[in-house]
């Protein structure tokens, strides 16, 4: 599966079921998933939508940097545009971080200093390889978050 992520096509199909794929994963507990999960760390991160207010959820690949710290790649599958959620999460950082039908109420934190980012990132490409391709297609800077409980 790791090498279909390096597929231009894989990406657009891919970005186009991730709406879908949250609404499975959610009905099934996370156990299925249209992209399937194949060994990776998947998770469901809900948050509010900047313009409408609402609540939204997609399906997402996370890393693990310390018990309480999990981080997040806006990729968009190294589309030319930043990711809805990401965008949502900038306006309010707030939000809900679900594995295993357990949700947790997280805070998020854009990362802005290069050293970090880089280690993020370096994380990121041992879970996900394609991100190094993502990172190359996408001409602008992916947006990347820590996460952390809600205080």
């Amino acid at each position: 599966m790791r090498w279909l992520g390096h597929k231009k096509w894989f990406a657009w199909t891919a970005a186009r079921l991730a709406p879908l794929d949250a609404k499975v994963v959610r009905r099934s507990g996370g156990k299925f998933g249209l992209l399937g999960n194949y060994g990776l760390p998947q998770c469901l991160l809900t948050t509010t939508g900047r313009k409408s207010g609402q609540q939204r959820t997609v399906t997402l690949l996370y890393g693990t940097r310390a018990p309480d710290e999990l981080v997040l790649i806006g990729s968009n599958f190294g589309q030319r545009h930043h990711p809805a959620w990401a965008l949502n999460l900038e306006a309010n950082p707030d939000c809900i971080f679900e594995v295993d039908d357990q949700p947790r109420e997280m805070t998020a934190r854009l990362v802005e200093d290069a050293d970090e980012r880089e280690a993020i990132w370096q994380l990121m490409y041992e879970i996900w390889p394609a991100y190094n391709a993502y990172r190359g297609r996408a001409g602008r800077d992916i947006k990347v978050f820590v996460l952390t409980p809600k205080t």
